[in-house]
């Protein structure tokens, strides 16, 4: 199925999955309006009143309440996502698209109908260290020039950051809820069940993005090790992750939170993590593929 003919003419609907970020998620989705093709509509689910701040007044935006998880948040989320929607984006709710970000995305997926999700560049990704604030990620996109010229690559999964879908290629698809809280690899298996329906995930280079990695409500570092161990190898046990893929993963993550947890950044509960990659080593060896039990952690 492509898209209608003229990329303004393609209805697109934005979700936000957030809780405890009102602050930042106002200032993000504020920055969608420089968008050059804005979309249809904005799904913000979250938990309590005081998640969506501000936004439950925004034109064009619905506020949604549940049950906490990222997962269970997304799919809340997808079920009210409108019947002639074309193209569902996902982004997490401390990340800044450059002005042309969806833009870039409509042009791909109408160039090609083989192409069932796109993931874009992320310029910055605070994630990595202390994390950005709103202006340095707006700062970071102003120097940035989108590429003339788009390059396509063919990937195995997207970045859970900033994904967009085509709608058809999702429908009745949902995000697993056994990957509990902050969801760690939910994309990973999301992207695995498109490509088991013959769909295709690419990266491209020209919808450019910072994500701000910003601290405040994400989980303790015991639950995060936990899943860093537990989600992978679950996923290898429903074929959603090459068994290769999680035992490089798990072993990159256990092997840095063994060295830095001598000396570990501010902003890292490395040893918290690390006793959170124990416990799920030794579930493990036991045979227990739980991943729902880091928020019981």
């Amino acid at each position: 199925m492509s898209l209608p003919s003229s990329v303004r003419q393609a209805k697109v609907c934005l979700i936000f999955a957030t809780r405890g970020r009102a602050e930042v998620l106002e200032r993000v989705v504020a920055f969608v309006d420089s968008q050059t093709v804005q979309p249809d509509m904005i799904i913000i689910s979250c938990v309590s009143d005081e998640d969506a701040g501000k936004l439950a007044s925004r034109p064009g935006l619905l506020v949604l309440k549940g049950q906490p998880g990222l997962t269970v948040q997304r799919n809340h989320a997808l079920k009210h996502v409108p019947d002639d929607t074309d193209v569902v984006v996902l982004l997490d709710d401390d990340f800044l698209m450059h002005s042309r970000w969806i833009a870039e995305v409509l042009k791909t997926l109408d160039s090609d109908p083989t192409i069932s999700c796109v993931t874009g560049a992320v310029l910055a990704d605070g994630i990595h260290g202390p994390g950005y604030s709103v202006e340095e990620g707006q700062a970071i996109l102003a120097r940035a020039d989108v590429p003339e010229s788009l390059r396509v690559v063919s990937t195995g999964c997207p970045y859970g950051c900033n994904m967009a879908f085509r709608a058809s290629s999702i429908a009745g698809l949902r995000f697993d809820e056994r990957l509990v809280l902050y969801g760690w690899q939910e994309d990973r298996d999301f992207g695995g069940q498109i490509l088991s329906r013959g769909g295709r995930l690419v990266r491209i280079n020209t919808a450019l993005g910072v994500h701000l990695g910003v601290k405040r409500g994400r989980v303790s570092g015991r639950k995060l090790g936990y899943s860093q161990v537990i989600n992978p190898l679950y996923l290898v046990s429903k074929k959603t992750m090459p068994l290769r893929d999680a035992l490089n993963h798990v072993l990159r993550n256990v092997g840095s939170n063994v060295v830095r947890s001598f000396a570990p950044e501010p902003w890292i509960d490395r040893r918290g993590r690390l006793g959170g990659n124990l416990i799920g080593l030794w579930d493990f060896v036991r045979g227990r593929l739980t991943p729902e039990r880091a928020a019981k952690l």
